[in-house]
């Protein structure tokens, strides 16, 4: 039987129908597409489910409705995480300073210079976790979960644009910049975390260029800390980014060797005098330099910083 003819004897049972039942199909017609519309909306939502299964967030993280920004859970040895849908969080170049020791205590990110009111983006595609004042640390700041697995904190900000569970994209305005909570000078303090652990953000991220390091990053645990000193040397205060060619193990004990070298931490009475000078309210390096008959260029050069770069009152500068 040809198509032709199963055409027509479709057509003739329709026509013979009676009227009631030739209504009940015009009426069931919408729902079936509702249904079918229906259908397709829990498949996308099982697909979408499947998919964050499969990321890293899933793995690594129980807990989303935690309050704290440094809750710590098991590290992975290893972890690949994708850099390639990235923005970065301000166009300023200039880091004022470093991942690591400072002060006696650890600065778990990087301090990136920006005027108050400067727009501050985020990081990566994700949903904002906390949006929270800290009036003795990270002023107004502002927490991203991302499905690569980071975190991304945004500190001492003058306004919060975004709200707590919000989703985000990468390049969304999120703050603005300003100098709230325990900080002397406008600037964004920027960290990056996995399972609340923070990793040097220069492992990651070229301010300098404006640019990530690649399209991933792999994290091992037995190589970060290598790698952490290898990055800053390389993209923190007054690097310039470039490639990575460094024997790690090699790093490792040339370190050693200088810190086994290196005195005691100087004492407060070696702070003023002895080639270190520890810094007071309102000093310049203009000042100090003329009171220890030096320049502001080898104060600079001494301590890796720049003439710009904000002092803190009892910072420890190196003059000879």
């Amino acid at each position: 039987m040809n198509l032709k003819k199963i055409a027509l004897m479709a057509f003739s049972l329709v026509a013979v129908m009676p009227a009631a039942a030739q209504d009940l199909l015009a009426n069931q017609a919408p729902i079936d597409r509702k249904m079918r519309a229906i259908d397709s909306i829990q498949l996308n939502q099982m697909l979408e489910s499947e998919v964050q299964q499969q990321s890293p967030v899933a793995q690594l993280y129980n807990d989303w409705n935690n309050m704290y920004v440094s809750h710590q859970t098991a590290l992975p040895d290893s972890l690949l995480i994708d850099l390639r849908d990235f923005a970065m969080p301000t166009p300023s170049r200039l880091i004022t300073s470093n991942f690591g020791a400072r002060w006696g205590r650890q600065h778990k990110g990087l301090d990136i210079k920006l005027n108050t009111g400067d727009t501050i983006v985020a990081a990566f595609p994700g949903k904002v976790r906390i949006v929270r004042f800290e009036p003795k640390g990270f002023g107004k700041y502002v927490v991203i979960r991302h499905p690569n697995g980071l975190e991304t904190i945004y500190g001492h900000m003058s306004k919060q644009l975004v709200t707590e569970n919000q989703e985000v994209r990468a390049g969304e305005p999120i703050g603005l910049g300003g100098s709230t909570g325990r900080s002397t000078g406008s600037h964004l303090h920027f960290e990056t975390r996995l399972c609340g652990t923070a990793l040097n953000p220069a492992l990651m991220f070229d301010f300098y260029n404006q640019d990530v390091v690649g399209d991933y990053y792999m994290f091992r645990k037995s190589t970060y800390n290598q790698e952490s000193i290898v990055a800053t040397r390389l993209r923190g205060v007054g690097g310039q980014g470039g490639e990575d060619h460094t024997n790690y193990a090699q790093l490792a004990q040339q370190q050693s060797q200088q810190k086994a070298k290196q005195p005691a931490r100087a004492t407060r009475q070696q702070a003023q005098s002895g080639g270190y000078h520890k810094v007071q309210r309102g000093e310049t390096l203009y000042a100090i330099a003329r009171k220890h008959g030096t320049t502001v260029n080898a104060i600079c050069r001494l301590n890796r910083i720049t003439a710009k770069t904000v002092l803190r009152p009892g910072q420890i500068l190196k003059y000879n």
